[in-house]
């Protein structure tokens, strides 16, 4: 059967406002009824700043967090961001102990022309990879170099790697790395929305990523107008079944396509992300159909902008009241509404 897993970035405000550790997150996983979880090894704001939602990878922390894991008969991932040879082997190390069959990464895009200076996470300051810049076109190459010298590392101790289409990558680009890489010990960690942000449509992503795909994140997304956007739209996440991607036709694909046993659940919601690339890269020339139909903000723009969505801390403090109550309540209506689709799909 399918097992279906948490990812900790689902909860994001609970872990970077102090409302939740990665032991409190397990239980409310459990609690909800996830099989699994998935944590996100990637700094933020209020969070560890070398090893994010996990806290540590102190010995004693680990194994504790193991035992409450396998007290669950709980699987655990871990996710990180890019390819770095000294922090990735630290990583796979920490994915060894607690058990982890796959890390989720992705290939560093170099910027070209990245912004010094920004002092709110909606520009950036946190974490620069959610802010648009130009792709330096030699970070394929460099990223597979980086890949290939850590294959010995995965096969030491006997953990994959999944390349997730991380907001900037089309999903052709991330094929062509797999052919050129062609190791059983590297896969793709297929993203349900990400491609949107390079205006490709879900569906065609899934059907190229799905026969090399390791690992998930589930979730849902619709377009929104921002006016001081370069292309006037946003990209925003909701809960599961509120957006416009067309999730039962991308679950029927990745679990025919590929041969996973196990999906991830990452609720971006509140999020709104940029398209990082030019109309067009993808496939898709303009919002307004499908997958990118445009629907009406979350917040009035004159009391919270999109991309102040994902740090409301930095709005007003009754704003991250009301976003934490109401990011709790989306976990749970995903998970039901990913529990149904896996039900559904059995019994078929």
């Amino acid at each position: 059967m399918l097992r279906l897993g948490l990812e900790s970035e689902s909860l994001h405000l609970w872990f970077q406002n102090g409302r939740m550790d990665v032991f409190e997150f397990v239980e409310k996983a459990h609690e909800i009824g996830f099989e699994g979880v998935e944590i996100n090894v990637v700094p933020d704001y209020g969070l560890d700043q070398v090893w994010g939602a996990l806290g540590s990878n102190d010995d004693k922390h680990l194994e504790k967090l193991k035992n409450l894991i396998n007290k669950y008969n709980m699987y655990v991932e871990i996710d990180t961001r890019n390819l770095d040879y000294d922090h990735m082997v630290e990583v796979i190390k920490v994915a060894s102990k607690l058990g982890a069959e796959v890390v989720r990464s992705y290939i560093p895009i170099k910027p070209l022309n990245k912004v010094e200076g920004a002092v709110s996470g909606s520009q950036g300051a946190y974490d620069f990879a959610k802010v648009r810049y130009d792709v330096d076109p030699n970070s394929f190459n460099e990223g597979i170099e980086k890949i290939n010298r850590l294959i010995p590392v995965l096969k030491k101790y006997r953990v994959k790697l999944a390349l997730e289409n991380h907001e900037y990558e089309t999903s052709e680009e991330l094929v062509d790395v797999m052919k050129k890489v062609n190791s059983p010990w590297v896969g793709l960690h297929y993203d349900f929305g990400n491609s949107m942000m390079v205006w490709e449509e879900p569906l065609k992503a899934v059907e190229n990523m799905a026969p090399y795909t390791l690992s998930t994140h589930f979730k849902d997304h619709i377009i929104i107008e921002e006016p001081n956007d370069k292309y006037g739209y946003v990209v925003c996440g909701v809960p599961v079944g509120e957006g416009n991607i067309d999730l039962e036709k991308s679950f029927e694909i990745i679990m025919d396509k590929s041969a996973l046993t196990k999906i991830n659940l990452e609720m971006c919601y509140p999020y709104c992300a940029q398209f990082k690339r030019t109309p067009g890269t993808g496939g898709v020339e303009k919002v307004g159909e499908g997958a990118f139909k445009v629907e009406k903000q979350l917040y009035d723009y004159n009391v919270m902008k999109p991309l102040e969505y994902y740090y409301p801390q930095e709005v007003s403090e009754e704003l991250l009241e009301e976003l934490l109550e109401k990011q709790m309540e989306g976990v749970k209506k995903s998970f039901a509404y990913l529990k149904n689709l896996r039900d559904k799909y059995y019994s078929k």
